[in-house]
């Protein structure tokens, strides 16, 4: 799994770290996935004093699955329920998120969001989302139909427009490359082609562990130890649980596909995000339309349930149905011009998987496991992960320390 290099820098940070009881590690912590949440966790663990952190990763690069397949949006924290911890991230990730793109010149574009209306059931879905945020300190407020028109004269609205000021986009690979290289250059160690295929504790009651790994490209097998570990594994991330955690305990993945659409010409061309308002049973936010860092147009993501979390083909079956959810709001797009872009895969923690709050919402699951010390495991982490990554970091290490 680790090249002679990364064994040398396993062997040169074997040393005692003042909050644990395993001396003889290899590394204080251990982060199994390199998507922008694995990222932001390991570059948290490794500023602390003292800390030696592998990042394992199945893939030769980072960001490979959900990550990098998605809208790319900052979200404002409408949708998740008051006491969630999807909420609570989402807020405190969000001023994170811009104040580090800000900070270290990372591409992004705080644009704003439209919540459209089209009847009157939608209407009150929109009425009941501006009076949530409200409650959390969100700043959200209803653009009258004149100032639709002088802004965006193309959006079709029938019964009305919430803005929400805070909503914005990530160039989600600058920002991944930034996390792992501040990451790298504080002595941070990568180990990517590295699957992991077994983990056994090395004490239950002091913690520490031991990782067997196969690198993907040579077969080689191999084993590290560490006195913390984290599971940040994404579409994998149940798999990496059940291998640690008993039967009981154990529980079936879920996958969620949501395909993305393009669009060809140059209008209309909106200038902000545009979200249709949030139906109950949906299973999303609707086929929305989002902006690229150029400005350019893309739809989705559509909710299609899978087995196969490596299947990445966009369904050209969805494609008529995406196209009347966006005539709604966009009625003078041209639908000829409308074409298959590219898919992403969700985690899920199972099939009702409800966005905003109530019957089948699901929350993040970030837990320190009863009877596993030094285990630390991140189920579910979809939207708004992307969101929430610098705060899903401070929050893990808040768990351990």
């Amino acid at each position: 799994m680790f090249s002679r290099s990364t064994i040398k820098c396993a062997a040169r940070y074997k040393r005692a770290f003042s909050t644990t009881t395993i001396r003889s590690a290899d590394f204080t912590h251990a982060v199994i996935g390199a998507g922008v949440v694995g990222l932001s966790i390991a570059r948290r663990l490794q500023s602390r004093q003292g800390a030696s952190t592998i990042l394992i990763e199945r893939h030769g690069h980072f960001g490979n699955e959900t990550s990098s397949r998605n809208s790319e949006v900052i979200h404002a924290g409408l949708y998740y329920g008051e006491d969630s911890m999807k909420t609570k991230l989402c807020l405190k990730g969000k001023q994170m998120m811009y104040d580090l793109c800000k900070k270290n010149s990372i591409a992004h574009n705080n644009c704003g969001k439209w919540i459209v209306a089209q009847d009157d059931a939608q209407m009150a879905a929109i009425e009941k989302v501006h009076d949530f945020a409200r409650t959390i300190g969100v700043p959200t407020h209803f653009v009258s139909p004149d100032e639709v028109k002088r802004r965006e004269p193309d959006i079709r609205a029938q019964a009305g427009v919430l803005e929400s000021t805070t909503t914005g986009i990530v160039d989600s690979h600058g920002l991944m490359q930034f996390l792992q290289g501040d990451y790298e250059e504080n002595n941070g160690i990568c180990a990517f082609n590295a699957a992991v295929e077994s983990v056994e504790p090395i004490d239950k009651g002091a913690g520490g562990w031991t990782l067997w790994t196969k690198d993907r490209k040579t077969g080689e097998q191999s084993s590290v130890t560490v006195e913390t570990l984290v599971n940040s594994a994404g579409l994998g991330a149940i798999h990496i649980s059940n291998m640690i955690l008993p039967s009981h305990r154990q529980i079936k993945p879920y996958y969620a596909k949501g395909s993305y659409f393009s669009y060809s010409l140059s209008k209309p061309r909106p200038s902000i995000l545009v979200y249709p308002a949030p139906v109950p049973g949906h299973g999303g936010l609707g086929t929305h339309l989002t902006l690229d860092m150029s400005g350019r147009i893309r739809f989705g993501p559509d909710v299609e349930w899978v087995d196969d979390p490596t299947d990445l083909s966009v369904n050209s079956d969805r494609l008529e149905e995406a196209i009347d959810d966006i005539k709604s709001y966009l009625p003078s797009i041209d639908s000829s011009a409308i074409g298959l872009d590219y898919a992403g895969i969700r985690p899920k923690l199972g099939k009702l998987g409800a966005v905003t709050s109530g019957q089948g919402f699901q929350d993040f699951y970030i837990k320190k496991e009863d009877g596993f010390e030094g285990f630390i495991n991140l189920l579910g982490i979809e939207s708004p992960g992307l969101t929430s990554c610098l705060a899903i970091g401070e929050e893990v290490n808040d768990i351990l320390y």
